[in-house]
């Protein structure tokens, strides 16, 4: 059943979603940040609907990346604990829990669409796919950006806490930067695991 698989990255789920919901540092902020998670719920429950089924490995990515958003949309990714955490550790003025995101708006991008080009067999030749995989990644990077931006034009008060740049001049180019990197990483790294993963499919 396609369901199935999806229904228990929601059980997984639901509990970071009803903790990171109750008192976050500000709700506009939380909204803007954890909306991506209900939208990737939404599109997950249509592509079950026409009987798509995702891999396992794929999926819990998804999830991983869910949390990620979870927990900086409650906190705000400037004042993650874990963040600070971190920042201790490295003597850091920075938190860098917005970078562990961007790598992951990195990861799941690619791996998401490799594995809808590799299903449907979109290309004859391998040789574009990695190439046309990374470019989608990019691409959403860039459009996660120029949504930013357009916070902050509205909401100069409100853009501080969902840009999280923390006065970092170089904060677009070092997300954009970085979710390349995921791309990569999840095309040449973690490629064996999801082509086993998808093999597991019997699609």
């Amino acid at each position: 059943m396609p369901l199935r698989p999806n229904l228990i990255l929601l059980v997984a789920v639901l509990p970071w979603i009803a903790w990171s919901a109750w008192q976050p540092y500000d709700r506009t902020t939380w909204w803007l940040e954890t909306v991506p998670v209900f939208i990737g719920f939404i599109a997950l429950g249509m592509a079950a609907r026409r009987g798509w089924r995702l891999s396992t490995f794929l999926l819990a990515f998804i999830g991983i990346h869910m949390v990620i958003l979870l927990v900086g949309g409650h906190y705000t990714y400037a004042r993650v604990p874990a963040g600070d955490w971190v920042k201790g550790l490295l003597g850091t003025e920075r938190n860098h829990y917005d970078r562990l995101g961007h790598l992951f708006q990195g990861i799941v991008p690619a791996m998401l669409s490799r594995e809808i080009f590799i299903r449907n067999g979109v290309f004859a030749r391998r040789g574009w796919l990695n190439f046309t995989a990374l470019s989608v990644t990019l691409a959403f990077s860039a459009c996660y950006e120029l949504i930013e931006w357009a916070a902050a034009l509205v909401s100069a008060e409100a853009s501080e806490s969902f840009l999280g740049t923390q006065g970092d001049p170089w904060d677009t180019q070092t997300d954009m930067f970085l979710a390349g990197i995921g791309g990569l990483v999840s095309l040449l790294v973690l490629r064996p695991f999801h082509d086993r993963s998808m093999a597991a499919l019997g699609k």
